[in-house]
């Protein structure tokens, strides 16, 4: 199996037309067919359901899918960090994130390197903690940003920023309209509630209202803070959020509050694999971020 086999499998897959694909690539259909009837020959298994007018992917040839973009992906990452190490301080840092404050963080750091570094680009990911972290396992990324709680072997932790969980309330609920600049923990009971999708936190939310778990009316759970705007703004629930949450600014139809009590702390931190070696546009890139730790 070839690099360029996985690039014309990518092409079909993502047209899900042959001649289509063919015109993408700049070669004729013939020699595509041919070539992906070899690779499915190799892989032992078809990728694709052909029919007369209609092109399907098989469920190998979706799971195929899935390998095929991380090894393009980490191809294209591999000459950009070798490209570099010859050219002075060039290349493409790959870089991902929790939302929350995290956005705000890179958007800072990468900001004041960029006028030091003007020749280095970022690739900027966001998902959530577990998502990230497989990243940084699989090396699709150097550096990244997760939030507590957090262990793992094979990463280096560094604390960047704390900041209390809040409450987007919306406007027409009670709790928007009391003067308190606070919610109280246990004032969530009995109120639909849209949290974090990472499982951890309902165990932990639930601790900040008493030792016994409460039953929680959870209506959605979420992975980006433009949802779970969304959803208060809507009056869906009442969403669990990092007050970071603020700096977009009033908005009429919510109201942000943080959550009185002493453990609802969002803690950040920037992560780097301890087993894989960062590009050197990435270790200089760190070396930056920690002088203003």
């Amino acid at each position: 199996m070839e690099l360029r086999h996985i690039r014309y499998f990518m092409a079909i897959a993502e047209e899900l037309n042959f001649t289509k694909a063919a015109e993408k690539l700049n070669i004729a259909q013939p020699p595509l067919s041919r070539q992906i009837k070899d690779l499915e020959e190799e892989l032992g298994a078809p990728l694709f359901i052909r029919k007369a007018h209609n092109l399907q992917l098989t469920e190998e040839g979706r799971l195929f899918m899935q390998y095929a973009s991380q090894i393009l992906e980490l191809a294209n990452k591999s000459m950009d960090d070798i490209g570099s190490m010859n050219k002075g301080l060039h290349g493409k840092i790959y870089i991902a994130t929790v939302e929350g404050h995290g956005p705000h963080l890179w958007a800072t750091w990468i900001g004041g390197f960029s006028k030091l570094n003007p020749n280095v680009e970022f690739d900027l990911w966001t998902g959530t903690t577990d998502e990230i972290v497989n990243r940084i396992h699989r090396g699709l990324c150097e550096l990244a940003i997760v939030m507590e709680p957090f262990s793992d072997s094979e990463t280096e932790e560094f604390n960047v920023y704390k900041e209390p969980w809040a409450a987007i309330i919306p406007a027409s609920d009670e709790l928007a309209s009391n003067r308190s600049s606070y919610v109280k923990p246990s004032e969530l009971i009995g109120k639909p509630l849209v949290i974090p999708s990472r499982q951890s936190r309902l165990q932990e939310i639930q601790s900040w209202i008493g030792d016994e778990p409460v039953p929680l009316d959870v209506k959605c759970r979420v992975a980006n803070l433009a949802n779970a705007l969304e959803l208060a703004r809507l009056g869906v629930g009442i969403s669990i959020f990092p007050f970071s949450a603020d700096i977009l600014g009033k908005d009429d139809s919510i109201v942000v509050k943080k959550i009185k009590h002493n453990d609802a702390i969002a803690s950040y931190l920037l992560i780097k694999n301890k087993n894989r070696q960062l590009s050197k546009a990435a270790e200089e890139f760190l070396n930056y971020i920690r002088m203003g730790l």
